[in-house]
C-alpha cells in the first residue's frame, strides 16, 4: 500500500510495480502503524484479501462453514441461543438486542415470514455497509441465511440504495452463484431448509433507513414510516411477520456460529459486545474504515489510530450518529465509544459515521448543515418533522416570485414565516 501519491509517483507505481512486478521503495505504508495494527477485524476480515466475485475465495477462508454447521448439527433454537449469548446489538443505530428481535420473529405464528437486510445506509459520510456488500457479499448472504433458518423464514430481501451500483452488481452475482452451488434455493446443502433471497433497489430516500419505511418501499409504496405497534415482527411485509436487520449486524453472524456466542461476548464491553466498524472522516491525519472493539475510547480512535488533528490545529469535537446524533467535545475525549456512554452524552452510535472537527469548525454552521439535510430528507408525513425541521433550520433568503398571468407579487420566507 502506498500513500502521499503524486502523478509522478503514480506513474512510477504503474511502470515498476504493476507492469514490471517490482514494488517501489518510497511512499510505502507501514502496516504496523496503529491505524492498521489497532484494529480487530471480524466483519472486515476478508476485505482486500478475497475476490468478491468468486465464491472460492470466501469458501477458502471459512465461508459457509457456519451455515453447514447450523443445518447439519444445530436446531434453529440452538442457533438463536448462540446469537442471544453473544449479546450482539443491532449495528444500524438503535442498538436493539439482536437475539431479542430474532426471538420475536421465531415466536410469530405464521406460515410466511420475511427477513430483510437493510443496506440503505443514508447517513452522510457512512460507507460501512457499502464496503461489506462490495468486498464480501457472501458473508452477508450467509448471515441472512442463518437468520432465516433460526427464525423459521424461507423468504429474504436485501434492500440496497441505488447509489451503490457496485454493491448491487456483486450481490446479484453472489446470489446467482450461491444458488448454483445449492447454498440458496431449495434443500440447501441437502437439508430441509429452503430460502429465496431477492434484491430490492431503493431510490435513495434517507427515511427508508427506518424499517417501516423500508418495508413500504419494498412493497412498492412511498417510503414513509408507519406507527408502531404493530411492530414488523408482528405485521410487516404484506402483513406477515418480518425482521429487518442491518447489513453489519448480519455480517457478524457466521463468526458467532463458528466461534460461539461466548467468544463474541468476550470482545467489547458487557453491554456493548463485539466490534464496531466506523467510517473515520474529517480533520485527521489518517481516515478510512476501522473496526475496533466496542468500548475503545474516542481519544484512542482520534489520536492513536487517526493520527491526531494535522497542521497544528486542535481537536474540537467528534460528530457521531449522523444527522440524528450529536457532537462530543474535547472535554469528553476519554469517553468509551459504546451505546451507553454515547447516550449519556446526548449522542448515539448510529450506523458508525465518525466525523472529527478541528478548531476551525463553526458549530452553528455544522448544526445548520445537518438540519438542512434533515429538512430536505423529511418524508413530510408528520407535522413536527415536516414543519419543525424548517423552523429549526432558520430563515433562508427571500425569494421573489412573480406570476406571469397577472401583476400579483408573492414573497416567501423559509423558517416558518408567512
Amino acid at each position: 500500500m502506498y500513500a502521499d501519491l503524486t502523478p509522478e509517483v503514480g506513474k512510477e507505481i504503474v511502470t515498476s510495480h504493476i507492469k514490471a512486478k517490482k514494488p517501489i521503495d518510497t511512499h510505502v505504508i507501514d502496516e504496523k502503524m496503529p491505524f492498521f495494527s489497532g484494529q480487530e477485524k471480524v466483519v472486515l476480515a476478508n476485505g482486500g484479501i478475497i475476490d468478491p466475485d468468486r465464491i472460492e475465495g470466501y469458501v477458502a477462508h471459512g465461508g459457509y462453514l457456519a451455515l453447514q454447521k447450523a443445518l447439519t448439527s444445530m436446531r434453529p433454537e440452538e442457533v438463536l441461543a448462540e446469537v442471544v449469548a453473544s449479546g450482539i446489538r443491532g449495528r444500524g443505530g438503535a442498538g436493539y438486542p439482536t437475539g431479542s428481535k430474532w426471538g420475536l420473529l421465531a415466536g410469530a405464528e405464521s406460515d410466511t415470514k420475511y427477513v430483510v437486510a437493510n443496506g440503505d445506509e443514508g447517513d452522510p459520510g457512512a460507507y460501512m455497509d457499502r464496503t461489506i456488500m462490495e468486498d464480501d457479499p457472501h458473508r452477508l448472504l450467509e448471515g441472512l441465511a442463518l437468520a432465516a433458518y433460526a427464525t423459521g423464514s424461507n423468504n429474504a430481501y436485501i434492500y440496497v440504495r441505488a447509489e451503490y451500483p457496485r454493491a448491487i452488481q456483486r450481490l446479484d452475482r453472489a446470489i446467482r452463484v450461491a444458488r448454483r452451488n445449492r447454498l440458496l434455493g431449495r434443500r440447501i446443502l441437502d437439508s430441509d431448509f429452503n430460502l429465496n433471497i431477492e434484491l430490492r433497489i431503493g431510490a435513495g430516500a434517507f427515511v427508508c433507513g427506518e424499517e417501516t419505511a423500508l418495508i413500504s418501499s419494498i412493497e412498492g409504496k412511498r417510503g414513509q414510516p408507519n406507527l408502531r405497534p404493530p411492530y414488523p415482527t408482528e405485521a410487516g411485509l404484506w402483513g406477515e411477520p418480518t425482521m429487518v436487520q442491518n447489513v453489519e449486524t448480519l455480517a457478524n453472524i457466521s463468526s458467532i456460529i463458528n466461534r460461539g456466542g461466548e467468544w463474541f461476548s468476550s470482545i467489547g464491553t458487557p453491554k456493548s459486545t463485539g466490534t464496531k466498524v466506523f467510517a473515520l472522516a474529517g480533520d485527521l491525519t489518517n481516515t478510512g474504515l476501522i473496526e475496533v472493539p466496542m468500548g475503545t475510547t474516542l481519544r484512542h480512535i482520534v489520536e492513536v489510530m487517526g493520527g491526531g488533528v494535522p497542521n497544528g490545529h486542535e481537536f474540537k469535537a467528534a460528530q457521531t450518529g449522523g444527522p440524528s446524533g450529536g457532537c462530543i467535545p474535547a472535554s469528553h475525549l476519554d469517553t468509551p465509544v459504546d451505546y451507553e456512554s454515547l447516550r449519556q452524552l446526548g449522542s448515539i452510535m448510529g450506523s458508525g459515521g465518525l466525523v472529527v472537527m478541528d478548531d476551525r469548525t463553526s458549530m452553528p454552521e455544522l448544526a445548520r448543515y445537518f438540519m438542512e439535510f434533515s429538512m430536505d430528507e423529511s418524508c413530510g408525513k408528520c407535522a413536527p418533522c415536516r414543519t419543525g425541521t424548517v423552523q429549526l433550520h432558520g430563515p433562508v433568503s427571500y425569494t421573489h416570485l412573480t406570476l406571469p398571468t397577472n401583476t400579483v407579487t408573492w414573497w416567501w420566507r423559509g423558517g416558518g414565516g408567512g
